[in-house]
């Protein structure tokens, strides 16, 4: 048999960060107690009618635009029909005949080439609630509760075309995709809040083959790290199905983490399955020129231009402004660190060399961590000042990224101001010099770097104050 190869399309779930709920005006605020987030409209009581919140439609719109994609002048909603504990009405109200966006695309890197994933369609439906599965004493009992808070909260569902070929292409779509939904504003993704959630379609063929595979569906995955687990272990298990002559079926799966595998969950439904018809409490929605070109116009700045301008506005090289803008809370994070204190490359240096990579290491964002962008500043600012050095800034860095305090008041705690008064700088030269005359010797003999040793000898006198620089010209100057 051919090598096989894995055919990969997503359903990618967004949570829009509106205030209030899609048809009521019950509040979409996250952490709060269960079920006090909810009305007879989003319960799902008799009689109640919904009214569609005009935020919800424009923030898909503006997603669609941002993803190539036509607008629809003309939608509606529908009811699909099926029963789950967390969805109170026994139908969800969502798109089926007329999605807000359709053919869109979005191009993403993988390594050094650009690869265009169609987008089938971008729709508008609601959230349902959550069912919540309580242990006591580690040991699950046999029932659940059911809190109905994010019950009806605006939900953008983003449906790709099968054109990814792996776990780069997959990586890179989820990356890129989140990257342009933070900068559209359209939603904060905050994985661990289940406000970006993924569903991956994948079957597998001869590589070659034109033709497409039996679809296996795999349901709420939270995060991108388990996305790409999933592919690789369904991708295998299919394999193995196929060169063994199985017939793989066409069902929905689950992911099992304890187990790190997939697990069956119910055959794959169909649209007829759900018996979609359109809502008759919904009037159609029309989409006008006017309405659509507003939203465009009022697109927030994109990452593209958004690049340009750093380079532009602040001097950055291209590439500084390329790693500053990958992810849009750290491009607004450097913003409101130089705004603080205007040295853009300085600080660009620091976020590149410390700070992400502190970020990457703890798995955060960079509003999770206890050092704000303003501590930042005020570290690059004492620096120039000359009230600490380098070595210093490195230390209260990792201090004020721990939780210990703002730098200034680190500092001011520590005793870590520099010590540039000259004559106290000169005595821990003098004292160096007197302690160390086999160094002397070989710097008089021309060994110039063994200078650098001396000065790292003058700076642990110091206990790392003392102004290096100066430090290096009063040894240059007492040697000759």
């Amino acid at each position: 048999m051919s090598e096989l190869e894995p055919v990969i399309g997503m359903e990618v779930h967004v949570e829009l960060c509106t205030a209030s709920k899609i048809f009521c005006g019950c509040s979409t605020r996250f952490g709060s107690p269960p079920n006090t987030q909810v009305c007879p409209i989003c319960l799902g009581m008799p009689g109640v009618l919904p009214v569609l919140n005009r935020r919800a439609v424009e923030y898909t719109i503006r997603a669609a635009l941002a993803l190539n994609c036509g607008i629809t002048e003309h939608t509606n909603f529908d009811r699909k029909n099926y029963y789950y504990p967390d969805l109170p009405k026994n139908y969800q109200i969502s798109q089926n005949y007329a999605a807000l966006g359709t053919n869109g695309y979005l191009d993403i890197q993988v390594g050094e080439e650009t690869h265009r994933v169609r987008i089938n369609n971008v729709h508008l439906e609601e959230d349902a609630g959550k069912l919540i599965h309580p242990e006591i004493g580690g040991i699950e009992v046999d029932y659940s509760l059911v809190d109905l808070n994010r019950a009806g909260t605006p939900l953008m569902e983003i449906v790709s075309e099968p054109d990814l070929k792996g776990v780069d292409d997959a990586l890179a779509y989820m990356n890129t995709l989140k990257n342009l939904l933070e900068y559209t504003e359209v939603s904060d993704c905050k994985m661990q809040e289940g406000r970006l959630r993924f569903e991956v379609n994948i079957s597998v063929r001869e590589k070659g083959s034109d033709k497409l595979g039996t679809k296996v569906e795999i349901k709420n995955l939270n995060s991108m790290r388990t996305a790409i687990k999933c592919i690789e272990h369904e991708f295998t298990r299919q394999s193995e199905m196929v060169r063994k002559g199985e017939k793989v079926l066409p069902e929905t799966r689950l992911w099992d983490e304890p187990n790190s595998c997939t697990r069956a969950m119910r055959n794959k439904e169909v649209a007829n399955d759900y018996r979609y018809f359109p809502d008759p409490d919904l009037v159609e929605v029309h989409i006008t020129d006017e309405w659509r070109e507003d939203v465009r116009q009022h697109l927030p700045e994109l990452q593209d231009a958004k690049r340009k301008r750093f380079v532009e506005e602040y001097g950055l090289p291209e590439y500084d402004a390329k790693v500053l803008t990958a992810s849009k809370p750290v491009a607004s994070w450097y913003e409101r660190a130089v705004t603080a204190h205007k040295n853009p490359k300085s600080i660009s240096n620091w976020m590149m060399t410390e700070f992400l990579r502190e970020l990457k290491e703890r798995d955060a964002e960079p509003d999770d961590v206890a050092l704000k962008p303003e501590g930042l500043a005020a570290i690059v600012r004492m620096i120039d000042e000359n009230k600490i050095n380098g070595k210093t800034g490195k230390d209260v860095f990792a201090k004020a990224l721990a939780g210990d305090g703002e730098p200034e008041d680190i500092v001011k705690r520590e005793g870590l101001l520099q010590v540039s008064d000259t004559g106290e700088i000169e005595a821990f030269v003098d004292q160096v010099i007197a302690e160390n005359p086999d160094m002397v010797e070989k710097i008089k003999a021309g060994q110039t770097k063994t200078i650098q040793a001396m000065v790292g000898q003058v700076m642990k006198k110091s206990r790392g104050k003392a102004n290096p620089q100066m430090v290096n010209e009063l040894l240059v100057k007492k040697l000759g």
